[in-house]
């Protein structure tokens, strides 16, 4: 009788840890589609306020211009032409970020430094672990607790 009842406590238990795996898994999954949303969101978010900027920028550009044209023309200074130059490379480059491919050019330079260059992403002391973790948070609710006092 005894063997019988451990024998399907053991079954039921196995069951559990499958359904707490099963269930484990699922949340992992969700958590990481809903970083991934997430991440997209910001960086259409990104996107959009680049566009939004060349927008007021491009009509500053435009109205500089034409400004310095005509002043450089009226009286006779090529040298007021000399500022279209710096704002013409920050036009250009507000365009490629807005509607380029510089994304593409940034993404692949990541993808570059992830494969080759990785230790140029490590942290200083390394990776946080839940024990250093739990010690800087022990640390700060002692002194919290101090300082209370």
């Amino acid at each position: 009788m005894g063997f019988l009842l451990s024998k399907s406590m053991d079954a039921n238990f196995k069951k559990q840890q499958e359904f707490m795996l099963h269930n484990a898994r699922l949340q992992m999954e969700r958590q990481m589609v809903m970083q991934n949303q997430m991440r997209e969101r910001q960086m259409a978010m990104q996107v959009a306020w680049s566009r939004e900027f060349l927008k007021y920028y491009g009509t500053f550009f435009a109205l500089a211009t034409v400004g310095l044209t005509v002043s450089a023309i009226k009286r006779r200074k090529p040298f007021l032409l000399a500022p279209i130059v710096p704002l013409g490379f920050i036009m250009a480059y507000q365009v490629d970020s807005s509607y380029g491919t510089l994304i593409y050019r940034v993404r692949g330079e990541a993808e570059s430094i992830m494969t080759s260059d990785h230790d140029r992403l490590d942290l200083p002391h390394g990776t946080p672990t839940f024990e250093s973790i739990e010690k800087a948070r022990r640390a700060r609710s002692s002194l919290a607790s101090f300082l209370e006092k």
